[in-house]
């Protein structure tokens, strides 16, 4: 993998919150009332005799461990485990804060599965490192975006714009599309997903200067760059939303958002796990639907298909 620098490895225990409520109402007099306090705490007792009893009922089937980067795939683990534990799974979350080291610990052995990563950059990573690691899930997309550096729309692109990308492959061409989608520059015929810098036609492009940073630092450089190009997990935790903020971002319904559908990666031995099926059968669940929708506002889209091979 050309331009990685691997960041270290950030192990985070992620708190488990579990939201109860209930209610209840009584009328009549004083008498009948406290008659029915009373019968209204037995029956919450008895009810919650029998919730504690059911959850000790719950048969423990096991641990599943994922390896995760924090924005938003372990936030979205995160809202997945009180649905697991009920089905009496554990999931064990650790979270990274590179590319590189998800896919290291599910290849060895050291975690179950990962959810980080689209299918060209899965594939990309075997050809590079002789892994055979296979998806398993198909969960949601982030709609690469187009933010404001020094710049702040497109109708102006100044000569000489110097544009901040992603520079691992996949991502590099994935926002060398987006870019060429846009107008703002022109790259050579054919390139398609291994599109670089290079591949930028210079006397049809604002004469563009195409920037590469590791995926991560790209928001870090918004005062040195006209426009930078970000992916959605970044963008997010830079507090931008691809719908409000980005000046251009892939559409829903484009071969773009089919092809980069993040996914549950694991290896071959793993991939018929009861727990990795478990897994991905609660992150395309109505619950974790609701849940991505809500608080992603559009910036993450839940995927309720399979990705384009």
């Amino acid at each position: 993998m050309k331009k990685k620098v691997l960041s270290a490895l950030l192990v985070s225990s992620l708190a488990l919150s579990v939201l109860t409520g209930c209610g209840s109402s009584a009328s009549g007099s004083k008498t009948g009332t406290a008659a029915s306090d009373t019968s209204s705490d037995a029956a919450s007792a008895t009810e919650a005799s029998s919730d504690s009893a059911q959850g000790a009922s719950v048969a423990s089937k096991g641990k599943i461990t994922v390896a995760a980067t924090e924005v938003p795939h372990a936030e979205i683990l995160e809202a997945a485990k009180p649905i697991l534990a009920k089905e009496g799974w554990d999931l064990e979350v650790t979270v990274f804060e590179d590319y590189i080291q998800p896919n290291q610990v599910v290849a060895s052995g050291e975690i179950d599965c990962n959810y980080f990563q689209h299918q060209p950059y899965l594939d990309e990573y075997n050809t590079q490192n002789g892994t055979n690691l296979v998806a398993v899930g198909w969960i949601h997309y982030e709609p690469l975006g187009i933010y404001a550096g020094k710049s702040s729309d497109l109708k102006n692109i100044p000569d000489g714009v110097k544009i901040a990308v992603p520079n691992d492959t996949t991502n590099e061409a994935r926002a060398l599309e987006l870019l060429q989608d846009n107008g703002i520059i022109k790259l050579k015929d054919g390139v398609g997903l291994n599109a670089t810098a290079k591949d930028v036609i210079k006397d049809q492009s604002h004469n563009a200067e195409i920037v590469e940073l590791e995926a991560a630092q790209v928001s870090q450089h918004a005062g040195e760059v006209d426009y930078m190009v970000l992916n959605g997990n970044y963008a997010m935790q830079a507090g931008l939303n691809v719908e409000k903020d980005a000046l251009a971002f892939e559409q829903s319904d484009s071969d773009a958002a089919k092809t980069y559908v993040n996914v549950i990666a694991t290896t071959p031995e793993k991939k018929d796990d009861p727990g990795i099926k478990a897994l991905v059968e609660v992150l395309k669940s109505d619950e974790i639907t609701k849940f991505i929708n809500d608080k992603y506002q559009g910036s993450v889209v839940p995927y309720d298909g399979e990705a384009l091979q």
